[in-house]
């Protein structure tokens, strides 16, 4: 089954699948939406290059996929949350040749077609809500990446070679709200280091964060940026 979401990021310039729509706004414009009170607002925006929150507005946490997330034509946001965005910038890793495909699942099980020829796959990011876990609700084949129960995510191609995956540390932001458990997919080789926090609750490791291959977890109200290895 062909995936209507799937996109394919091989460095510069990036490839968008043809079923994205046309962009409605210019790559590099910031675009600021807000939600007032628990009302959800749709804010037209170009998801060519994939979009990151820049600034928030709001004293209402902004957290992907329960405040603000993005559908075909733009960005919403929800629950207060009010804030700036813009399209992602190439990271590091972007640049030397990191090859990446977004894959989504809005329920049900997508595949999202790449050409792989032996090389492994890897979970880069996860960009939803759900838990994505390898083996249970992502995984690849021939060249294929497929999703399932709400699992969003971009995924790195390793090299076909053997050699294995571009050596850049990677950054993963992981947010807990309401005090509550979030789990935030991506697979580890080495080790997590929490690089920045971004609640006024410590973050402890073994205490409110931890991680294991599958990924990072937070809890009771730790939200931080961490550099996955």
């Amino acid at each position: 089954m062909r995936s209507i979401y799937a996109v394919l990021l091989c460095a510069m310039p990036m490839l968008v699948a043809a079923e994205t729509p046309d962009p409605v706004l210019a790559a590099d414009t910031v675009v600021r939406c807000e939600s007032k009170g628990a009302e959800r607002m749709h804010c037209p925006a170009n998801l060519a290059r994939g979009i990151q929150l820049v600034r928030q507005l709001s004293e209402h946490s902004c957290i992907r996929e329960q405040d603000w997330g993005t559908d075909a034509a733009g960005v919403w946001v929800a629950n207060g949350c009010r804030a700036e965005f813009a399209a992602e910038e190439p990271t590091a890793a972007q640049r030397v040749g990191r090859r990446v495909v977004r894959c989504e699942s809005r329920g049900r099980t997508e595949v999202c077609p790449v050409l792989l020829r032996g090389a492994p796959v890897r979970l880069l990011r996860q960009q939803s809500v759900l838990p994505c876990k390898e083996g249970r609700t992502w995984g690849y084949g021939r060249n294929q990446v497929w999703v399932s129960r709400g699992c969003q995510g971009q995924f790195e191609v390793g090299a076909a070679d053997g050699s294995g995956f571009v050596d850049v540390p990677r950054r993963v932001t992981c947010e807990s709200k309401s005090n509550l458990r979030r789990e935030c997919g991506v697979t580890v080789e080495r080790k997590v280091t929490l690089v920045k926090q971004l609640s006024s609750r410590a973050c402890i490791e073994g205490q409110n964060w931890g991680w294991d291959r599958t990924g990072v977890w937070v809890d009771d109200g730790c939200r931080a940026e961490f550099s996955v290895d």
